[in-house]
């Protein structure tokens, strides 16, 4: 009787590991290399801006002034309704998240900047504090008002901004109350459009707005006192916007 001999099992090459381990490296550093774009890429994720904090490389904010603030739109309130009224949704969205990255990686690849200007009724002051974007400093919420034509008094308008104003002085919210009028324009101090949200205010459609300047120094109140704003040291994305939270 003839014996049925198994024929061994054929060896992988030498050659395979080697190509294995190479394919994995290369998984491994294209991978790295995808993550470590979307950390320095993206700091407006409160995840990445997390990982960046324990890395140490946490973006500085630069100290502009008038003269090197980076060029951008300046919208007046009926400007800021007629643009920024349409958007909602994942487009509001995903404008929102450019306008956070902008600021915080000082405008390296700007989009969508936008400055505003006109005349707003401060109707709300607040000292910053833990729960918000920025620690220190201070944050009016006003109303836009608008002339209908040149004859007629300033009206309401469907306009909210949040001014924030980031300050080491502890006593420069007292320079503003409910009622005063902020005079905004473009210089000296560049108040850029960080957020855009909607908001619903005694049945009427308003738009409101989060801005911080980016033009620091002197801030004059009244032209009678002033207070200087600084770029904050400490940001936190993950309290997000608005400031007054509906």
């Amino acid at each position: 009787m003839s014996r049925i001999v198994e024929e061994p099992v054929p060896g992988r090459p030498t050659y395979f590991w080697w190509l294995l381990a190479n394919a994995l490296a290369l998984c491994f550093a294209v991978i790295s290399w995808a993550v470590c774009l979307h950390v320095f890429g993206h700091p407006e994720i409160p995840r990445n801006y997390e990982i960046l904090r324990k890395l140490g490389r946490l973006p500085h904010l630069k100290r502009y002034t008038a003269l090197d603030a980076p060029n951008g739109k300046l919208l007046d309130p009926k400007g800021i309704y007629s643009q920024f009224s349409p958007l909602t949704g994942e487009p509001l969205a995903r404008f929102n998240a450019q306008l956070v990255r902008n600021y915080l990686t000082n405008f390296s690849r700007p989009q969508a900047i936008t400055y505003i200007e006109g005349d707003y009724q401060v109707n709300k002051v607040r000292a910053l504090g833990r729960s918000d974007f920025l620690s220190g400093g201070f944050v009016i919420r006003g109303r836009a008002l608008v002339k209908p034509d040149d004859f007629t008094k300033p009206a309401p308008y469907p306009v909210l901004i949040e001014y924030v104003f980031p300050t080491m002085d502890a006593d420069a919210a007292r320079n503003v109350q409910p009622g005063d009028i902020l005079s905004v324009k473009k210089n000296p101090n560049c108040a850029v459009i960080m957020n855009v949200s909607r908001e619903v205010e005694e049945g009427e459609q308003m738009v409101c707005l989060t801005v911080i300047p980016i033009a620091y120094g002197p801030y004059s109140v009244r032209d009678t006192t002033s207070f200087t704003i600084e770029p904050p040291a400490e940001v936190r994305p993950a309290c997000g916007f608005p400031v007054f939270k509906p």
